[in-house]
């Protein structure tokens, strides 16, 4: 059977094709788009009437991609800016109008599931995913996920609150960010896994720059071993340099430039928080996790 699973995150707009076949889940095809809806959210928490016309018109156009590609279900679910929104019934109701999609809205517990679910292979893993709007923190093994949180950190979220031009301003980041993390950290540290990994936009790009290789060779990206000090020494490198450097870089994907170090300094605090010497990059994450409650674990966690 052929399915599909849009998501919408604080960031961008994303969707997997992929086979369910006998007990497995196999991956096809996978899109993206640059959305910032959490960027969109005005004043008063509300998601503004452009960027909703705008995902209407996204979602429809993936949905419409699934389905000329043999797609018989397509699901949309959204994250953290939607569920932060306080407009969130009328975006919901406005996709259905304009897709046919009901969208699900994920707490934060469930975001982190789904996210270890799909990036993580059943032996006791942790995984650190960080979003725009949030960053889910879990450890578990199989499909049994001891704990999970989801922290008011994301990258576009610190970015609108606190500017970084400077390599002081990026470690202050860092310090805001580690005052999130540490009341979680004695229940994470009593647990301990021996294998973490890592999903999402900060973790794909910090694995490129590091690489010094383009930010889409993915052969190279998924399974590297991203070191704290490689971590340190790409935000300090990025922090002090203009937008239009950054721009050029090849192994940055541009529409992160001005978001991807406030991504860095919340993955340096994660690392220094939870005392993690290095972290497996993965591109795989809540999406095949979605798909593999709906389809392979029958909807239960």
């Amino acid at each position: 059977m052929r399915v599909a699973a849009i998501g919408i995150g604080s960031n961008s707009l994303r969707m997997l094709i992929a086979d369910v076949d006998e007990g497995r889940l196999f991956r096809l095809k996978r899109y993206r788009e640059g959305l910032r809806v959490f960027a969109a959210l005005d004043r008063d928490g509300n998601i503004m009437a452009d960027m909703i016309a705008k995902a209407c018109k996204s979602v429809e156009s993936f949905r419409l991609k699934a389905l000329e590609q043999g797609a018989e279900k397509v699901h949309l679910f959204a994250t953290s800016a939607v569920r932060d929104a306080a407009n969130q019934e009328a975006f919901s109701h406005a996709l259905l109008e304009a897709t046919g999609l009901s969208l699900e809205i994920c707490s934060g517990d469930l975001e982190a599931k789904l996210s270890f679910i799909g990036a993580t292979d059943g032996a006791p893993s942790g995984l650190i995913d960080i979003g725009g709007g949030s960053t889910e923190i879990a450890v578990g093994h199989g499909t049994t996920v001891q704990r999970a949180v989801s922290l008011q950190m994301g990258a576009v979220r610190l970015c609108r609150r606190y500017p970084i031009q400077s390599v002081e301003q990026a470690h202050a980041v860092v310090r805001i960010a580690r005052e999130l993390i540490l009341p979680q950290r004695a229940a994470f540290d009593a647990i301990r896994p021996p294998v973490w990994v890592g999903v999402g936009g900060t973790f794909t790009t910090s694995a490129a720059l590091v690489q010094e290789i383009p930010w889409n060779q993915r052969e190279h990206i998924h399974g590297y071993s991203l070191t704290r000090e490689k971590v340190l020494a790409a935000m300090e490198t990025l922090a002090p340099m203009p937008m239009e450097k950054r721009l050029a870089l090849s192994s940055l994907q541009p529409q992160r430039a001005d978001i991807v170090v406030h991504g860095i300094a919340i993955l340096l605090a994660c690392m220094q928080e939870l005392d993690l010497p290095a972290i497996t990059v993965s591109e795989y994450g809540n999406l095949e996790g979605y798909l593999k409650v709906k389809y392979l674990y029958c909807g239960r966690l």
